[in-house]
């Protein structure tokens, strides 16, 4: 009775934020802008997919792939104990990575909820663990200064009251029980609690638009008010939606799934690119949850120079681990990331962080970032071996040329009128991950 209670309570709050016209265009907070910013200086954060389907061990969406009935599915809930869960060893691990801000999904297409809602009883909370996994890493973040956003479905493969889209169509659903004010509000009180009950929450990660996107008539997802909900309770709180779409009016980054910015070899990325701060989600082997049989990792040789190109995109890069079902994560993730975080915590991440996008691409072997700050240009030589010289555009003749890892200067001639820089290269160097020149401007 609770749930249906705090619901009812929340849909006059609803009506009355819809009977508020929406009268101007969004416009950010200063605490908003500011946190965008922080947020693209991250550079690199991990995704953490984690509910119900980890039980199965077949992925998240396991449910809509075999078509599982959602009350057989859901008897799942009496068997979920994590009990190696530990937020704060989630937390040291993806620092001591890198990582400066995670994206855990309190709440997938499944429609489980992993915190202690009022709004159903499908949640962590009435599984025999019964402890709230979002308030444990939202208290881990905070104590640590990690970066807490939230990935939250608009699709519900288990309430009735979600009208049908192109997925869910076997778990059971009734489709004649559709009825959008209601989920629509319990939506909202979800997102009211999340943005209320755990602090600061850097972001809100939106994932499911396009399920209605076959429909004949456009679905209005009512995304303005939703949004207008979220930054009243949290100005500064970034919103992203995965609609894979030039952004909406309202939000505040652009992500691009399974490709670096211009890019679209999954086929999900070929929008415009926006203004906005930029992201790119990516999974560490092949699936976003868990999957037993996935042990298809990518090298860390292959992850690092997926970091450095989007960054030179002037993106963060969102990589994903998908926890057990013990509430561990999985060790080979564990090694990659440790690996990353080595390599990082070296000269290369100058090269990483609070940099925007650098003047110089050549393809995927040379690609350039630059310091935000310090204006300093960075060339990562991406190839397996480097060339003996190396001719790039620059405005000026630059104060200094160095091996960023090792710090030895390099020979280059400077050509004013023509404005371009040539390299001296340490000549068949074997490059294995990333070799890095850095190029100091004149002050």
């Amino acid at each position: 009775m609770k749930y249906l209670l705090s619901v009812l309570l929340f849909l006059s709050s609803v009506s009355l934020l819809r009977a508020q016209p929406v009268t101007e265009a969004y416009q950010p907070t200063a605490s908003n802008l500011a946190a965008r910013q922080d947020f693209s200086d991250a550079r690199f954060g991990i995704f953490l997919h984690w509910g119900l389907y980890s039980l199965f061990a077949q992925g998240e969406w396991y449910m809509q792939n075999e078509g599982i009935d959602k009350d057989e599915y859901a008897k799942a809930m009496n068997a979920f104990y994590p009990h190696a869960f530990d937020a704060r060893r989630w937390i040291d691990a993806l620092q001591q990575a890198g990582a400066k801000y995670i994206c855990f999904t309190s709440r997938h297409h499944e429609g489980f909820s992993m915190w202690n809602t009022q709004c159903s009883p499908y949640n962590i909370m009435h599984t025999p663990f019964g402890r709230d996994i979002v308030g444990e890493l939202a208290e881990a973040c905070h104590e640590k200064g990690m970066g807490l956003h939230l990935y939250y479905s608009h699709i519900d493969w288990t309430r009735d009251d979600y009208p049908m889209g192109r997925t869910g169509r076997r778990t059971g659903k009734d489709p004649q029980r559709a009825d959008w004010a209601s989920y629509y509000a319990f939506m909202n009180a979800q997102l009211t609690e999340l943005l209320t009950n755990y602090g600061k929450i850097n972001g809100i990660w939106f994932d499911g638009v396009w399920d209605h996107d076959a429909d004949s008539v456009p679905f209005d997802w009512q995304l303005s008010e939703q949004y207008r909900l979220i930054h009243s309770l949290q100005p500064a709180c970034i919103v992203g939606n995965n609609h894979h779409q030039t952004p909406f009016e309202g939000e505040d980054m652009q992500m691009f799934e399974r490709d670096v910015p211009g890019e679209n070899k999954a086929g999900l990325s070929g929008q415009a690119i926006s203004r906005l701060p930029l992201e790119t989600c990516e999974t560490m082997n092949g699936m976003w949850g868990y999957k037993i049989k996935d042990q298809n990792y990518k090298s860390t040789p292959t992850l690092l120079r997926l970091l450095v190109r989007t960054a030179a995109k002037g993106a963060n890069l969102l990589l994903n681990v998908g926890p057990q079902p013990d509430g561990q994560l999985p060790a080979t993730a564990l090694r990659r990331l440790g690996e990353m975080g080595e390599w990082l915590r070296g000269p290369a991440g100058e090269s990483i962080y609070a940099t925007v996008a650098g003047p110089v691409c050549q393809g995927d072997t040379l690609v350039s970032t630059q310091g935000r700050t310090s204006g300093a240009v960075y060339l990562h030589f991406l190839s397996a071996e480097l060339p003996a010289t190396q001719t790039v555009a620059m405005a000026e003749k630059p104060a200094k040329v160095e091996s960023l890892l090792d710090g030895k200067p390099l020979a280059f001639a400077f050509n004013k009128k023509e404005k371009t820089l040539t390299l001296q290269l340490p000549r068949g160097e074997k490059v294995e991950i990333d070799y890095i020149v850095k190029i100091t401007p004149k002050r």
